[in-house]
């Protein structure tokens, strides 16, 4: 049975130690709120019901699955009871104002919140995963009335929201939506269409769900410029603000999945139901991208949350599984064999684990906070300031959501040659944290389209190159500050040289893209690889920095803590940063080998 430990400690090193949150929410309207021990409590409050609540039951659900019947989906047995204990909790409504029945505390609180119940059970939180970024799209794009409606009961936990794009003939390219919204003579529409792969389309955890919808009205323009973004509730509200009668949506069935089959995938249809717009008509796309940015995030937790998890569970399994003796010596004498973790190789899985998780978190924590500027901007109706941070944001997101859900399946593929034939089993688990962590690297975009939208997008067309150059410099800036630290010069000096390569490497694909029109697609996976292990390794060496400073003046932390910080940044530097090398080679290499053969060679098989 897999089981699940809040890593507080490690936690609590990066807010408080790495990134000091408590000054960063000195300069937040809400900042206020969350002073340490708020934080404390939140955080014990948070692991007591990830650990005891929902990590039991994380196994047999995925065993028992989600049951569809006449458009009825019922939840795996005990998913409703925890649900009721985090509604009861307060926890949906930590981020959102109190005139809505929310706490009123930073974002990267509910961040971390994320990721330690989606560690615990990352099916069972995309439940109440969804509601956040339906929360977040009508604080910045609701009307007052709206807000009013739909805010108090989806921030109180007991209705929830979806999110609506895909349908059956497009996915990211949602220029072919072809739902349709009829404007009506009381303001409303009639929305009709049909949408998949909605996850938490239809449950029993909510008295109501709220779908955000993506439609086009009949004088739209076509592609994406025509398309608008609704309000579709499942129950429409009645005058007192409570459920009142069924709307015209109903799900037509769940998909039957690889995994996470405790998290209901609807096809949803839509037959005339009562719609209300959300944000300018045709502009719906703009509104979702809030949606869609606060999913990318999440997603990335999902990447952490996974890695994490596999880590966990295949450390005590190396320490107690026997075989064969270690190649420097005997470590075990009185036992028939040396544990595993005394070979090399099995060490390199779980340090690669522990790299990846800790690593990950830093970058997870830093996005954070400037996910708390623009809430602020988003609370405040500070356009300016809304799209400053989004900006800054904007590049991190591919690379969190691409770079750590492809390590996460690797770090679950670790974990499952870590117990080896047990591995594949289920009773153990790890190979239900492996088909978990597949669907991670395809949601709100598979990683190619991250990787466009990385290097295509936001690094050529937005600021040619610009974007790279900022953020090199500062961590040149960072690398100047150790120059001549000698406990640090390893880790500057390797940073170095990669910043320096990473603009030449730009520089190169956007001359090369004058000739070769399909070298930023050739070239942009490699690209969002080369860049997540890069700025990884400058988490790692902030955090090894700040593990030097604790081991000389003193910390919270024993000296264990710490020194085991360093060496597993020496072990990233070591063993894993120079995968950097063969991504930049592949990526600069011409994309006529990818690009000229003929269709119809890929195969013969007549």
């Amino acid at each position: 049975m897999l089981t699940y430990k809040a890593p507080l400690r490690d936690i609590k090193f990066l807010i408080n130690d790495v990134f000091d949150y408590q000054s960063h929410y000195k300069d937040l309207d809400n900042g206020e709120n969350a002073d340490p021990e708020t934080i404390d409590m939140i955080l014990q409050g948070m692991a007591d019901f990830a650990e005891n609540v929902l990590a039991p039951i994380y196994q047999p659900a995925d065993e028992e699955g989600c049951h569809f019947e006449d458009g009825v989906v019922t939840t795996p047995k005990g998913f409703k009871e925890a649900y009721e204990q985090f509604v009861e909790g307060g926890w949906q409504g930590i981020s959102y104002p109190e005139e809505y029945g929310g706490m009123n505390l930073p974002m990267s609180l509910n961040l971390i919140k994320a990721e330690i119940i989606g560690t615990a059970n990352w099916p069972w939180s995309m439940y109440p995963g969804l509601s956040t970024g339906c929360i977040n799209t009508m604080m910045q794009y609701g009307t007052e009335e709206q807000k009013e409606t739909y805010l108090h009961k989806l921030v109180e936990g007991s209705w929830s929201g979806t999110m609506c794009l895909t349908e059956p003939q497009c996915g990211t390219d949602l220029g072919q939506v072809k739902s349709k919204a009829i404007p009506q003579e009381d303001g409303s529409y009639k929305l009709s269409g049909t949408k998949i792969f909605i996850s938490s389309g239809e449950h029993d955890l909510t008295e109501n769900i709220i779908h955000i919808v993506l439609a086009r009205l009949p004088d739209a323009p076509g592609g994406t410029r025509g398309i608008s973004l609704f309000i579709v509730p499942k129950f429409l509200p009645n005058a007192e603000g409570e459920v009142g009668e069924r709307n015209g949506v109903s799900c037509g069935s769940i998909e039957h999945k690889m995994g996470i089959s405790s998290s209901s995938t609807c096809v949803l249809n839509f037959d005339e139901a009562t719609a209300y717009l959300i944000g300018e008509p045709n502009r719906g796309l703009k509104a979702m991208f809030t949606f869609m940015n606060t999913a990318r995030l999440g997603t990335g937790i999902q990447g952490l949350a996974h890695t994490e998890l596999a880590f966990q569970n295949a450390l005590p399994y190396a320490k107690e599984r026997r075989s064969m003796r270690a190649l420097s010596g005997t470590k075990d004498p009185e036992k028939v064999a040396d544990a595993i973790i005394h070979h090399a190789d099995v060490r390199r899985m779980l340090l690669t684990q522990k790299a990846f998780a800790e690593g990950g978190r830093s970058m997870i924590y830093h996005a954070a906070r400037y996910a708390d500027k623009m809430s602020q901007g988003i609370a405040k109706g500070d356009d300016e300031a809304f799209e400053k941070w989004d900006d800054k944001l904007g590049f991190y997101t591919p690379i969190l959501k691409g770079f750590l859900t492809e390590i996460g399946i690797e770090a679950a593929k670790h974990g499952q040659q870590v117990y080896g034939g047990h591995g594949y089993i289920k009773e153990w688990g790890m190979e239900l944290i492996a088909r978990d962590a597949r669907i991670a690297t395809m949601y709100e975009g598979t990683t190619g389209i991250q990787a466009l939208d990385l290097l295509g997008r936001k690094v050529i067309l937005q600021s040619k190159g610009k974007i790279i150059r900022d953020y090199t410099s500062s961590i040149m800036k960072w690398c100047g500050e150790y120059a001549l630290d000698k406990e640090m010069r390893k880790f500057v000096w390797a940073l170095t040289k990669l910043c320096a390569e990473w603009n030449t490497l730009t520089v190169r694909l956007m001359l090369m893209a004058r000739k070769d029109r399909e070298i930023i697609s050739a070239a942009s996976d490699d690209f969002l690889m080369y860049s997540g292990y890069i700025m990884m390794g400058y988490h790692w060496a902030r955090m090894a920095a700040v593990a030097h400073k604790k081991l000389e003046k003193g910390g919270v932390e024993s000296p264990e803590f710490y020194e085991a910080k360093i060496q597993t940044a020496e072990f990233y530097f070591d063993k894993l940063l120079p995968r950097t090398s063969g991504h930049a080679e592949a990526m600069v290499a011409p994309s006529e080998s990818m690009m000229d053969m003929p269709i119809d060679s890929f195969a013969f098989l007549d």
